[in-house]
């Protein structure tokens, strides 16, 4: 996935030294590091000021904004000025990352560095300032060690850089009886977002403007393309295309101080009837660019889906944890092919929001059956509730996760790594076969008893490391996972 909506991260390198140890010590490991780096493909500047004092740190931080560094790793090669060292993080304007050197590369006389103490005392004085910071689970190695970390810190910084400079807007109130997905926008807020709240008939204005744009025809030829013939509504192509500009020119006109958007519509009831379509083929064509659009105004999940892109690169999409498996299939396809039981496993499914990148072959862009029972005569052949993109999501690592507003105010989150399976789900929308460990658990003990919604947002591949590392720098104190059978949650019956 290429996108404009999403950070470029520039990364740098300082190091830092006690002006009683060698300064040399530090600028060696540090160059060691760099060239680690780049042996790796990983593009890294080296900051050439080696700080040991106040007056360095200065020197280096506009050195790193002179050099369009948005995003540091702070490298202790000894142990490190306690002050200077973490000023870096005060005055540097993007994600910081401390790691330190371990000795084995001099005597252990005049070639030993304290590092692995000094990575003690930055930590405290990190918290006596009240700064965050990424420090790895192990955040002590050699050049080749700490390469690897460096790689690793890569999306965790894009993604602290996209919500940093994200807009939310919103079109229509949440739908009657979808309250699951009503959250309070503080959360918002204190992450750095911004939101921008419109109503329907804002859209409906501005999509009856871009009537006959001159783009259109452009618009309708990739759609056709990407989906290929017989796959398609010919005569709602110009409805969608449409409807596509509509959202990518109000993402440009209205991104306002931030530099990336994330859109939340209201999709139902009354949109099909109004618009003339289901918008969900349009959302999946946004969101394989790196432009979430988020149904039933779920603010939370376009933010999750949005984070989810930074760290993996990748498109993503939103789900409903949707329906058992029944029995029947699980007999048939599962059990005794794969390590699962029957309550691992579970159906994601929506309208028809997902990129058809990641669906099977036979995806399609069909209609909305609950709609079409709901909005349109009984017997009557799909009209304006056609527009979804239909078929089985392909077999793939997926990780399953949500960052959340709870009722109160707080800020918290999930994450569950697992597949979809390659298995046929017989039933219509775009869905697949889940399949989580411990997933029964994980489903009674934290979506039901945390009480999040039934919207759960969908990586492709296995990401939870990183996103973990990312809801801690966002300050999210309660991060939940599907905990193995050995260690119980807090509310779980032992005799059960």
């Amino acid at each position: 996935m290429k996108s404009t909506n999403i950070p470029e991260v520039r990364l740098g390198i300082v190091a830092v030294s006690r002006d009683c140890f060698p300064i040399a010590l530090s600028t060696q490991r540090r160059q060691n590091i760099a060239a680690a780096c780049k042996a790796k493909g990983l593009d890294l500047y080296e900051c050439p000021i080696t700080v040991e004092n106040e007056g360095d740190m200065k020197k280096a931080v506009a050195d790193l904004r002179a050099a369009g560094c948005n995003a540091l790793t702070v490298f202790l090669g000894n142990f490190g000025p306690e002050t200077p060292e973490t000023l870096l993080a005060k005055y540097f304007h993007g994600p910081v990352m401390y790691v330190a050197a371990a000795e084995g590369d001099g005597d252990m006389i005049n070639g030993r560095g304290d590092a692995y103490c000094g990575m003690l005392n930055c930590s405290y004085n990190l918290g006596m300032r009240h700064l965050k910071a990424y420090i790895p689970e192990y955040p002590v190695g050699t050049a080749e060690d700490l390469a690897d970390k460096i790689t690793e810190f890569v999306p965790i910084a894009r993604a602290i850089l996209g919500v940093k400079d994200l807009k939310i807007i919103t079109f229509g109130p949440r739908p009657q009886d979808f309250f699951a997905c009503n959250a309070p926008i503080k959360g918002l807020y204190e992450l750095g977002v911004e939101i921008e709240e419109n109503s329907e008939l804002d859209l409906l204005v501005s999509y009856q403007a871009h009537k006959d744009d001159p783009r259109i025809p452009e618009i309708c030829a990739d759609m056709a393309a990407e989906m290929g013939e017989g796959k398609y509504y010919p005569d709602l192509l110009a409805r969608m295309a449409q409807f596509e500009l509509t959202l990518l020119d109000w993402a440009e006109a209205h991104k306002g101080s931030k530099k990336y958007v994330a859109f939340a519509d209201k999709c139902w009831p009354a949109f099909p009837s109004q618009f003339g379509f289901e918008p969900c083929y349009v959302n999946s064509r946004l969101v394989s660019r790196g432009i979430p659009v988020s149904c039933e105004v779920d603010i939370y999940g376009a933010l999750s889906e949005y984070i989810g892109m930074c760290v993996t690169g990748d498109t993503v999409t939103l789900l409903d944890i949707n329906n058992s498996v029944p029995k029947y299939i699980y007999d048939e396809d599962i059990a005794g092919k794969f390590d699962y039981k029957l309550t691992d496993t579970f159906m994601g499914f929506h309208c028809g929001n997902t990129p058809s990148c990641k669906m099977c072959a036979d995806r399609a862009v069909k209609y909305q059956l609950i709609q079409h029972r709901l909005l349109e005569p009984a017997g009557s052949d799909p009209d304006f509730t056609r527009g979804t993109l239909e078929g089985d999501i392909a077999a793939s690592d997926i990780t399953f996760y949500r960052l959340q507003c709870d009722s109160e105010g707080t800020l918290r989150a999930y994450i569950a790594q697992g597949e979809v399976l390659p298995v046929a789900t017989r039933s219509f929308g775009g869905i697949g076969v889940f399949a989580i460990p411990e997933m029964g658990r994980f489903y009674r003990h934290v979506l039901i008893q945390k009480r999040y919604p039934h919207h759960g947002a969908v990586a492709f591949s296995h990401c939870g490391k990183a996103l973990f590392e990312v809801f801690k720098y966002l300050g999210i104190g309660d991060i939940a996972y599907n905990q193995p059978k050995t260690l119980p949650y807090p509310t779980e019956n032992p005799w059960a």
